[in-house]
């Protein structure tokens, strides 16, 4: 549960520094119009997330959404997603294997030294 609270912890700094510009440090990210029945609010909540992986069922605890206070529509967390996404990959934590480009050959600079025939 901890690694739950730190990265809960995260996605908050993470919504406040972009909506820091306009609004002072210690506030929470401030609701927005939902664009689907365009009277209620979208506001940050924590859910559980429930996605399929191959046969199975896999559930999310704590996961960042913004909900709808009228019409319940929700819109889940863009980074939070792609964190999931990655950390349910097939290739998560296996290394990768990348092409190994060689260095190109520097092209040598000429000698400044006098050739004996001109000293």
């Amino acid at each position: 549960m901890k690694a739950a609270s730190e990265y809960n912890s995260a996605i908050l700094k993470d919504s406040m520094t972009e909506t820091a510009q306009t609004e002072p440090a210690n506030s929470l990210p401030q609701p927005s119009p939902c664009n689907e029945c365009l009277s209620g609010l979208m506001h940050l909540r924590f859910i559980t997330y429930f996605t399929w992986l191959d046969e199975e069922l896999v559930t999310v605890p704590n996961f960042p959404a913004w909900i709808c206070d009228v019409c319940g529509r929700r819109e889940y967390d863009e980074k939070a997603i792609s964190w999931l996404t990655m950390l349910l990959s097939p290739n998560a934590g296996r290394p990768t294997h990348r092409k190994r480009i060689p260095p190109r050959a520097r092209p040598r600079a000429a000698s400044r030294r006098p050739s004996p025939d001109q000293t």
